[in-house]
């Protein structure tokens, strides 16, 4: 007998084209998230993450394949139940919170023929939540970026969607507010035990947020996995080239068998008896330390450094290795 809980969202041989397109915008997709995970798609721009999402909201028909939902067919070829009646919830770059209603009533604008005693439990509830006691009764012209994200995110949630769906939500934020803000919403997202679909193109994000993280390429997603999977075993050489920060370098330049490896910065270090003999190329400031570009046989890598090392052009240096999870390939 099979006891394995079903996956809450498994897509299935998804495709979607667009007419006219010379190829599909979301080819051949197998993913699955279980009940509460939280899934982050990455890629560049025209890799398939939106339309994949759009997919699933329901605002693109597919070509082949299908979405399930808590077991339930919500799409499938030439089929597929309207948005409103697949139970998400959904979050998209702008908020689109409505101008002329207050925070109450923007939070509470899903949430139907709820009785108003009920309805006004809830949405106070969601307002203590987000940490916006004392806003019910402010307009969104009167609230920062940081907070209009958070009533928007609880205008979503307020429903009890099965599921909630997010497109690039921080975008509009500057650097810090987005920062603190994914670890706020992971939170979140736990406490209300809510299975999460995300896009994003910042890697930071996805890794702050993601149970599991996918890495699309013209339609393809070429690894569905854990943050941990994607950068230290990646399935190709697109994902490890995407993820984090390297340079791909012979791998006879690093004492180890042919092909090319994903060298990253934090497996090299200053060492007067490393193996490796490098030529300093330049040094900037890249706070809270440096950054030394270096040249290694025909290669060129980076190498952080202290602010209180100084390497000067044309120095030469030696270097040692740590090659253990450096990809290869």
């Amino acid at each position: 007998m099979n006891t394995k809980t079903p996956p809450h969202l498994h897509i299935n041989s998804l495709l979607v084209r667009y007419p006219g397109a010379s190829q599909n915008a979301v080819d051949g997709v197998d993913m699955q998230l279980a009940r509460g995970e939280i899934g982050v798609l990455l890629g560049a721009s025209g890799s398939g993450k939106t339309s994949l999402l759009r997919a699933l909201a329901g605002f693109e028909s597919l070509a082949g394949g299908e979405i399930l939902l808590d077991g339930q067919c919500i799409a499938r070829t030439g089929h597929g139940l309207p948005p409103e009646k697949r139970r998400l919830g959904m979050m998209f770059q702008d908020f689109a919170l409505f101008p002329h209603l207050d925070v109450a009533a923007n939070i509470g604008f899903g949430l139907g023929k709820m009785a108003r005693e009920a309805r006004r439990d809830c949405i106070h509830g969601w307002l203590a939540r987000i940490g916006l006691d004392g806003f019910a009764s402010r307009y969104p012209h009167e609230l920062s970026g940081g907070q209009q994200q958070r009533v928007a995110l609880a205008r979503a949630l307020a429903p009890k969607p099965a599921m909630l769906l997010l497109d690039e939500p921080f975008s509009a934020l500057d650097a810090d507010t987005r920062g603190r803000l994914a670890a706020e919403l992971r939170h979140l997202f736990r406490e209300a035990d809510i299975t999460v679909l995300m896009v994003t193109h910042d890697q930071q994000e996805a890794f702050a947020l993601g149970d599991k993280v996918g890495v699309m390429a013209g339609g393809k997603l070429l690894q569905w996995d854990s943050p941990e999977a994607l950068y230290h075993r990646p399935a190709c050489a697109e994902v490890a080239g995407f993820i984090g920060r390297g340079a791909w370098v012979d791998a006879t330049c690093l004492g180890l068998a042919a092909g090319k490896v994903r060298l990253r910065p934090e497996a090299l270090r200053l060492d007067a008896d490393g193996v490796l003999s490098c030529e300093v190329l330049d040094v900037r400031f890249h706070g809270p330390g440096q950054v030394a570009r270096l040249k290694l046989g025909t290669d060129e890598i980076e190498l952080d450094l202290p602010m209180d090392v100084q390497l000067q052009p044309g120095e030469q240096l030696r270097l040692s290795l740590n090659s253990e999870n450096l990809p290869r390939f």
